[in-house]
């Protein structure tokens, strides 16, 4: 039995042929952090952000996200926009500018800094109002979009030069970009990104924005999968950085889902393949597309807690700890879909024919079982679903299962380590398993049930493989 995943692979340009070549600043190889939305989600946790990346008094580029909730506005302002209504986007746009002005006497000390930025915030939804006056398109759109992440990092920047930080704000409009296939330009990230850090020598700390970056067409755009994530990793690999931390409100990776489990402990160290099987699956992790710059780049990953920032969070790199499992996913929703045909008892084009319905209707496929008449496929993308099962219906009988769940036990399952697989299975010997897939990873073994199961597979894994580890 095998998997097949629909993953997007990044180009051959992230192989990094000029190792030597390291930005350093102030004789420090730099690291990067990246804050999500909630981080910077009020003044007062702006205020702990910035007394975190200043208290150790190394140099840092930080990629901050937008203010919390107010990606959710924006959306809304552009949906407007879309539908013709300029005056409903209106009344968004000054509630959400209202919010925005009463945020700056709390992080602001100086009447100066509260001018200042002031001005700014007017001046940003000044572009926004400017922009829902225009025939709406997806350029638009992105660009409406991108105000959240320009207000917050704009903000931040503000609040240390009040507190004499020698910081500066590099815009990621500057260097960050997509190539016309929608992946990142790394050639372009990396030399741009130089020429912004040469140009602001001797700063402590960088700012710059996640998730925005310009397309080949020089449009406004975003980096779709993983968003400020992603804008962390690729600056990581780029300047080849000692570390990019990942810092959001949750403390780094458990070895199971606690919302369902008793008894689950910390992961303090993922191997990269590891990282993205779990967040494939559903661990609440990295985007896989995100790893990919970090591990090519050979940057370690930390994900860290702005609750708990002393915690040492779970760190993510090239090391494989042996003969060890790691941690247990499951991923929601799942459909099943079987297809039985008499004719593909050794019928070469069988399987093409199937997969390439899916393609056809570009639903990528997560889990593979086959047997001499018939194929099994999960999906978790069912918006045509109807259609897929029409043109199936034309090569053989199809049974559909809704509300399944896919489980997946990772680490490190190599063929010469014997018993994990079994472990697993004997753990799982209570509930009904309606596919398992193992074998095309070295790192990962699946199971198919029905959601119904969930709870109780997840405590069975835990209870058997982590108490059996210990």
């Amino acid at each position: 039995m095998a998997k097949h995943k629909n993953s997007h692979k990044l180009n051959n340009k992230l192989i990094y042929r000029d190792t030597q070549k390291i930005i350093r600043t102030q004789s420090h190889v730099m690291q990067v952090f990246k804050f999500g939305g909630t981080s910077v989600g009020t003044p007062e946790r702006m205020k702990d952000v910035c007394k975190l990346i200043t208290d150790d008094g190394t140099p840092k580029i930080v990629v901050l996200s937008a203010m919390s909730g107010t990606t959710n506005s924006l959306v809304e302002i552009a949906d407007y926009v879309r539908k013709g209504n300029p005056e409903g986007a209106g009344i968004i746009i000054t509630h959400l500018r209202r919010k925005y002005r009463a945020h700056i006497p709390e992080l602001y000390a100086t009447e100066e800094m509260r001018q200042c930025t002031r001005q700014l915030i007017d001046n940003i939804f000044l572009d926004i109002h400017d922009l829902c006056s225009l025939k709406f398109s997806d350029s638009i759109e992105k660009e409406i979009l991108s105000k959240g992440e320009l207000i917050s990092t704009n903000m931040v920047t503000n609040y240390l030069k009040e507190q004499h930080v020698k910081a500066v704000l590099i815009p990621a409009l500057e260097y960050m970009k997509i190539d016309r296939n929608g992946e990142p330009d790394m050639h372009y990230i990396r030399e741009h990104l130089k020429h912004q850090l040469n140009a602001n020598p001797g700063y402590d700390i960088y700012i710059t924005q996640g998730f925005i970056c310009r397309n080949a067409a020089g449009e406004v755009d975003n980096l779709q999968r993983g968003g400020s994530d992603y804008t962390a990793t690729l600056i990581g690999a780029s300047i080849r950085a000692e570390e990019v931390q990942i810092w959001t409100d949750i403390d780094g990776m458990h070895n199971n889902d606690p919302r369902f489990v008793e008894g689950t402990t910390p992961v303090r160290q993922l191997n990269f393949e590891e990282s993205a099987e779990l967040a494939y699956f559903g661990a609440k992790i990295l985007h896989p597309t995100c790893i990919q710059p970090a591990r090519i780049a050979g940057v370690p990953v930390r994900l860290k807690n702005t609750m708990d920032p002393f915690a040492p969070g779970t760190i993510i790199n090239n090391e494989m700890q042996e003969g060890t499992i790691k941690a247990v996913a499951a991923k929601d929703h799942i459909t099943a879909i079987k297809i039985v045909s008499s004719r593909m008892l050794l019928a070469s084009g069988f399987l093409c024919k199937v997969f390439s319905i899916f393609d056809k209707y570009k639903t990528p496929i997560d889990m593979i079982t086959t047997s001499e008449v018939g194929v099994s496929v999960t999906i978790d993308k069912t918006s045509r679903l109807a259609a897929i099962v029409e043109r199936l219906k034309k090569i053989g009988t199809v049974q559909v299962d809704h509300e399944m769940c896919i489980i997946c036990v990772v680490g490190d399952l190599r063929s010469e380590n014997t018993g994990f697989e079994t472990v697993a299975t004997e753990a799982l010997r209570d509930v009904p398993l309606r596919m398992i897939s193992y074998g095309g990873s070295n790192h990962n073994i699946s199971f198919l049930i029905s959601m119904d199961d969930k709870q109780r597979a997840l405590q069975a894994l835990q209870d058997t493989i982590f108490a059996k580890s210990e």
